[in-house]
């Protein structure tokens, strides 16, 4: 890779959540110093404006377009790590993942379409495997705090208890934050699909372990809750989390890629913790109707409210991003219950943008520098599987986020 022009390509930084991963690499590491990096995207003009924007006309641009394979492997052929932001993916993206794995260029994304992920599974896994190449989706909110967070609590369980959590709940305590236009149109995409495939819906979205190989797909786990319940652990009335879907299935995936340290009986789910009390469970039946709505194709509540949700290059405001946060608790559980372990993770900015352009960036930058310290992993793999504890420190250290066990 000695010969390679960029460390890092940013594809689709014209577009919301590439512009703000443009703006992170620039604050945090300029141009033309350790890190070489460029902005690239099909539309010159566009991507002159964001120069201009982040007050930089010295970033390089690079010229592609996501339906003309030919630009997509000179732009591949320059660089180490692509990192796209193109969505949604399962319109926009499998021709880029090909050229990646033909060329062993590593990748990440943003993608939360599961559909689209087990397709480039199916597609890539044993040829990006065989040329030592990592294929890395879900490397923003969906699915990094999740995966890391289960990365992180399980090396304290081996540190305190000589043993591995048989069952961890991640229960999201606290957001704050705004959609962007993208976001909404790829999980419209993922229902259309659905809606014209029967098989992703029961193979893929209601199969707990729709991600994982296809011959270990084969656990303890269930569908990921869509209504209400009381938990006992949290003293707390829980509803569904809106990215569950992919979470719990790449948490399942890296377990499986891992070879099942934590055992076959290995137990994870998510949910939103809503109060306690008669207004806790109000809140979560509110939150329940939500979801509900908001996740189905033919919702009259979605239709009614598609008016006034952001189009694609639309997002949160500056002011919404810095103001954002989460705070997500993980509850680790020994086999036989005796010993529990609390995590919490945390991002100070919006989940969706600010955290999560922050996420992505610093997952880029570990696959292009910290080569020597990446676990021997490859193919289409998961944030954790592919970068490990090299990917731990940079969130800590760099994208504001924090993994730390809570004392009781």
């Amino acid at each position: 890779m000695a010969d390679k022009k960029y460390d890092v390509i940013v594809w689709g930084a014209t577009g919301f959540t590439g512009k703000l991963v443009a703006e992170y690499l620039l604050k945090q590491y300029g141009i033309g110093n350790d890190l070489s990096w460029s902005i690239a995207g099909r539309n010159e003009r566009k991507l002159e404006k964001v120069q201009q924007d982040l007050g930089n006309e010295m970033i390089p641009m690079v010229i592609a377009d996501s339906q003309d394979k030919s630009s997509l492997e000179a732009m591949v052929q320059e660089t180490s790590v692509i990192c796209t932001t193109v969505g949604p993916y399962a319109k926009y993206g499998d021709l880029l993942v090909e050229c990646c794995v033909e060329q062993g260029v590593n990748y990440c994304d943003l993608t939360g379409e599961v559909q689209w992920i087990r397709r480039m599974i199916d597609q890539h896994h044993k040829t990006a495997q065989n040329k030592k190449t990592k294929i890395v989706h879900c490397c923003g909110f969906d699915s990094i705090p999740s995966d890391m967070g289960v990365h992180f609590l399980q090396q304290e369980a081996q540190k305190q208890w000589r043993d591995y959590a048989q069952h961890i709940k991640l229960r999201v305590k606290a957001m704050q934050g705004g959609f962007s236009g993208g976001t909404l149109a790829s999980l419209d995409n993922v229902l259309v699909e659905a809606g014209e495939d029967p098989s992703i819906q029961t193979e893929v979205l209601d199969n707990p372990y729709g991600l994982n190989p296809k011959e270990a797909q084969e656990g303890k786990d269930v569908i990921d809750i869509s209504g209400t319940a009381y938990d006992e652990d949290f003293k707390a009335w829980i509803s569904p989390f809106v990215m569950a879907a992919i979470n719990t299935k790449v948490v399942r995936r890296s377990h499986a890629l891992s070879g099942f340290p934590y055992g076959k009986d290995f137990r994870y789910e998510e949910a939103t913790l809503s109060g306690s009390g008669i207004s806790g469970r109000f809140v979560a039946g509110a939150m329940s109707f939500v979801m509900g709505a908001m996740t189905s194709e033919t919702s009259i509540f979605k239709a009614m409210a598609r008016p006034f949700l952001p189009k694609p290059g639309q997002g949160p405001s500056k002011i919404q991003r810095e103001t954002g946060f989460f705070k997500i608790l993980l509850l680790g559980k020994s086999k036989d219950g005796s010993k529990k372990m609390t995590v919490k993770v945390t991002g100070d900015k919006d989940p969706g943008y600010g955290s999560t352009s922050k996420m992505l960036a610093e997952a880029a930058v570990c696959l292009a520098k910290d080569k020597a310290q990446l676990p021997e992993n490859y193919g289409v793999i998961t944030p954790s599987t592919a970068m490990g504890d090299a990917l731990l420190n940079r969130l800590q250290e760099n994208a504001g986020l924090s993994f730390s066990v809570v004392e009781h």
